[in-house]
């Protein structure tokens, strides 16, 4: 990966439904939090998509300026998931680990 060319980090998980509103309220206080307050982090979002079976994805997405910033947040292990200790209640499935995409143009 160029250091020239943003980072997309991105994980899944699934809650329930009905946790949605809180979990996503909790996630921006918690991941979105951390990815913003770490330097090189340029943005990140939280995408929600209803499974129509009581469970919904979630996405989170953080562009970053280089790996290295993304090692900043996630430590020396970039393609290990971060979790909080509220994240148990919430999650029915979650991914250990993240995908990072280059971000061409």
């Amino acid at each position: 990966m160029t250091s020239h060319q943003p980072v997309v980090r991105v994980w899944r998980g699934v809650i329930r439904t009905q946790e949605r509103d809180e979990y996503v309220e909790y996630v921006e206080r918690t991941g979105m939090g951390e990815y913003r307050a770490t330097p090189g982090n340029l943005d990140a979002w939280i995408l929600t998509r209803d499974l129509g079976d009581g469970t919904t994805e979630i996405l989170t997405v953080s562009r970053w300026e280089s790996m290295n910033a993304v090692r900043s947040f996630a430590g020396a292990d970039v393609d290990a998931a971060v979790y909080y200790p509220e994240d148990d209640d919430f999650l029915v499935q979650r991914d250990e680990t993240v995908r990072h995409y280059i971000q061409d143009a």
